[in-house]
């Protein structure tokens, strides 16, 4: 997805951005996503003066991943909110940045905001996913699914290294 930073910073009018994007290489090392369709930029980029660039929108997809607790599919329906804002410069390393500006310094005239993209889309997938948010996960002793029924073994877990305390505290 390419924007023309000059053409678009010395325009008046806004641009829209409508594209498809295959996520499948940036998801490859992850063992919790068995599936991704296309992620769908739906962008508006606009000039917001000082030869700033503004580029807004969602992003929204739709994973197949594994519940992280009881091992079930799962449908993640993946809504984010884009921002990012850009400036054109001859020398990017030398501009002086005010640590809390959000604004990414491109040299060139063709700015590639895929990266921009799969960054956010990254940073914002779920550390865990869950088919459901009070899911019970599997039995770490039997394997038996706890969402579906109760299997009966004792969950109760001494340290062995503390377990001579217990025996001092029944007396």
């Amino acid at each position: 997805m390419i924007l023309h930073f000059r053409q678009l910073a010395s325009s008046e009018q806004p641009l829209e951005l409508h594209q498809g994007l295959d996520v499948s290489r940036v998801i490859k090392g992850r063992k919790d996503i068995t599936g991704a369709g296309p992620l769908q930029a739906d962008l508006r980029a606009e000039p917001a003066g000082g030869g700033v660039v503004k580029v807004t929108g969602t992003l929204t997809g739709e994973l197949d991943m594994t519940c992280s607790r009881c091992l079930k599919p799962l449908s993640h329906k993946v809504d984010i909110k884009f921002e990012e804002s850009f400036k054109q410069s001859d020398h990017p390393e030398a501009e002086s940045q005010d640590e809390d500006e959000e604004i990414q310094v491109v040299a060139e005239d063709k700015v590639d905001l895929t990266p921009y993209i799969e960054e956010s889309f990254l940073l914002n997938l779920p550390f865990a996913a869950l088919c459901k948010e009070d899911c019970k996960g599997l039995c770490p002793n039997c394997g038996t699914d706890r969402n579906e029924r109760d299997c009966g073994c004792n969950t109760e877990r001494i340290d062995p290294r503390l377990a001579s305390l217990s025996d001092f505290f029944k007396k």
